[in-house]
């Protein structure tokens, strides 16, 4: 009897492992082509690079592999992306939206300067709008939308002493996008637009006195070699937008499709998990600290933020940075926020 339960008990081990299978043996051998953001960050050395390289071949037994650049060892600036999809010649592609956001101003609707003080809401964010941004992309750009991530928390970092955002008055700030700009300038201050593979030396020459960017991005660039002061309030999270050129995705086997829209989404969670620990691992370790594990330990001096201060930024996001936006973004475009957005952080949208 022992004997005939144990063989039962192998064969059903047996039957569950073949029941498996059938999913990866039906899916046709798959190659992909994929574009990637900053190749020298680690959202892309920790999560795209080995998601594209590794993972989906190895939880697909095998049937689907791709081979993954990021768009700085491409010669592409970054807003060139989403055209490039658009006209085909990339087909699965990452980008920042606020590189695009001359494109259109919704790219900017999901980091407005001040608009999410923390990562769970810049999730909330991110999820109520991305039906929006999958419609406008659709329609415009021919691209579908598979994912919506951050970088760390978008602080201040400065060659030279900072207490706060009153310090910024007089000061030439590199800044990622227009919403940014706005917000150092309603404290007296200059944006400067400027690639992030050119701050380094801005900085140290002094040509922009301050410059923002990830707590951990700024170390992965090396910019605490180049600044002194990181002020600790977060202006925003950088969103990352991954997509597709609809066309090749329509031609894919429909397993694939399924396959590799629930492995992205288990991506998109785990980058967001990330986010608020690098954002303390950017802290920790541009300030030298033995909890650093994530970059290169270094001496900036991190800079508290007041009370007062967080009272200014969300001051600055309602009074000029979300009705300047409001007044560049057309068509459905504030009604949008307002009935996605506007309903998680309670705020409403009007021209100014």
């Amino acid at each position: 009897m022992k004997t005939m339960i144990k063989s039962l008990a192998v064969a059903g081990a047996l039957l569950t492992g073949l029941a498996g299978a059938p999913m990866a043996q039906e899916m046709p051998k798959t190659a992909l082509k994929v574009v990637g953001a900053w190749g020298n960050l680690t959202q892309y050395k920790n999560f795209e690079q080995p998601f594209w390289s590794k993972e989906i071949t190895e939880k697909s037994n095998g049937a689907i592999t791709a081979e993954i650049t990021p768009f700085n060892e491409m010669g592409l600036k970054g807003a060139e992306i989403f055209r490039l999809m658009r006209l085909g010649v990339i087909d699965f592609g990452s980008t920042v939206l606020g590189y695009v956001a001359a494109d259109d101003a919704r790219n900017e609707a999901v980091d407005l300067a001040g608009l999410a003080p923390d990562v769970a809401t810049a999730r909330k964010i991110s999820d109520a709008y991305k039906p929006v941004y999958d419609k406008f992309y659709r329609e415009r750009f021919g691209v579908q939308v598979l994912g919506i991530w951050p970088y760390s928390a978008q602080v201040l970092f400065c060659n030279g002493d900072i207490k706060g955002l009153a310090d910024l008055k007089g000061k030439k700030v590199r800044t990622g996008n227009r919403t940014l700009a706005e917000f150092v300038e309603a404290f007296g201050g200059t944006g400067v637009t400027m690639a992030f593979n050119e701050v380094v030396p801005a900085l140290q020459n002094k040509v922009v006195d301050c410059a923002i960017t990830g707590t951990l991005s700024g170390n992965s660039a090396k910019w605490h070699e180049v600044a002194t002061h990181i002020y600790a309030l977060p202006l925003g999270w950088s969103h990352v937008m991954h997509g597709v050129n609809v066309k090749t995705w329509e031609k894919l086997n429909p397993q694939v499709r399924a396959f590799l829209q629930k492995e992205i989404a288990g991506l998109e969670d785990r980058i967001w998990k990330a986010a608020a620990e690098e954002t303390q691992q950017g802290y920790d370790c541009n300030a030298g600290k033995a909890s650093c594990t994530m970059g290169t330990k270094a001496k900036m001096t991190v800079v508290p933020v007041s009370d007062a201060d967080k009272a200014l930024l969300k001051k600055a996001l309602t009074e000029t940075v979300l009705p300047k936006w409001a007044a560049r973004c057309q068509g459905d475009c504030v009604a949008t926020f307002n009935d996605s957005i506007g309903k998680v952080v309670g705020l409403t949208a009007t021209a100014k």
